[in-house]
């Protein structure tokens, strides 16, 4: 069972008739575009955070209600002010290396979340030019649309908003967002509907775009909870050896061949990064730098990720007798 703390709600602010922000009561350390796990009722979900931890005093997350989705509904309709959540640690590793950087971001429907918080601490922060490229179905849809707005205002010769609306323009092609060229060189980030960010990346790839300035962020709904318990297979006496580089500190492990790596540095005292633990999402993603693994489970990474040696911890057996691991 993943440990976990307790938040109070200070209040719920309905953004659009299908989407709500939940503030907490709280204080604790996230970096601009993380998600929270969040115990809903009996299910898990991640919830990417709106707030930015360089201007808002209260951390929030922001989630809009989905068809037949249990954990938005659960939200919706039970989460009031005073309310106790249990919440997992800040993960994920969508976000700026450096808020200076100049940004090219694209934000479909409720993707706007994570992409809002590095928007607030981007222009807060850092000193480089910051464009969004926001898909919604129409205006009434648009969340945070006023806050957008007086950013724009108040930062005009750095935050520059594209709005597209399907009522209005349809589905955005590849072809469309080929007007984007002149901000090609910029770290490019995504977050929204799959068939969105498949038509953002398609663009991006046209126009030339290495893959290692393009950042996904995607969710799947987990099937596990990591609230509760979990019984581990006991491992047998194979075993590899991992080199595992954390937080500028190196770390040498006999690593049974049965036994995921993020359970292996758990039980060892490394303080690894981590959420679902099903790999459907990208907080536990590390690199391999020597050997090979195998993953049970892989919602979330893409062939070129995998070709970059990009995998998760939480789904990782060694196959080779050495593997070298970094998470920088």
């Amino acid at each position: 069972m993943a440990e976990y703390q307790q938040v109070t709600v200070a209040e719920v602010v309905q953004e659009t008739a299908d989407a709500v922000s939940v503030v907490f009561d709280a204080d604790f350390d996230y970096r601009p575009g993380q998600f929270l796990t969040l115990r809903c009722g009996p299910v898990a979900r991640c919830y990417s955070m709106s707030s930015s931890p360089h201007v808002d005093d209260r951390p929030q997350v922001t989630i809009k209600r989905i068809p037949d989705g249990y954990g938005s509904a659960w939200v919706c309709d039970n989460v009031r002010a005073g309310t106790v959540l249990d919440i997992l640690p800040p993960a994920g590793i969508f976000t700026p290396s450096s808020l200076d950087d100049n940004l090219l971001l694209f934000a479909g429907g409720s993707g706007i979340t994570p992409v809002i918080s590095i928007i607030k601490s981007a222009l807060s922060q850092g000193g480089g030019r910051v464009v969004l490229v926001y898909a919604n179905r129409d205006e009434s849809s648009v969340i945070f649309a006023s806050e957008l707005r007086a950013l724009a205002d108040k930062h005009p010769d750095r935050f520059m908003v594209i709005h597209w609306l399907e009522s209005l323009q349809g589905l955005p092609t590849p072809r469309h967002l080929t007007a984007l060229r002149p901000f090609t060189g910029f770290q490019s980030f995504l977050c929204g509907p799959a068939p969105f960010m498949d038509v953002v990346s398609q663009a991006l790839r046209s126009m030339g775009v290495p893959r290692d300035r393009i950042h996904v962020e995607r969710f799947i709904s987990l099937s596990g909870n990591p609230f509760e318990e979990t019984v581990e297979e006991p491992a047998d006496g194979d075993e590899a050896t991992v080199e595992v580089e954390l937080d500028d500190e190196q770390h040498t492990f006999q690593w049974p061949r049965n036994k995921k790596l993020l359970d292996l540095l758990l039980e060892n005292g490394i303080k690894a990064p981590y959420s679902c633990r099903e790999g459907a999402c990208s907080a536990c993603a590390c690199r391999i730098e020597q050997g090979e693994v195998k993953m049970l489970q892989n919602e979330i990474l893409d062939q070129e990720d995998l070709d970059d040696g990009i995998v998760l911890a939480c789904q990782s057996l060694p196959v080779t007798d050495e593997v070298k691991i970094t998470y920088s």
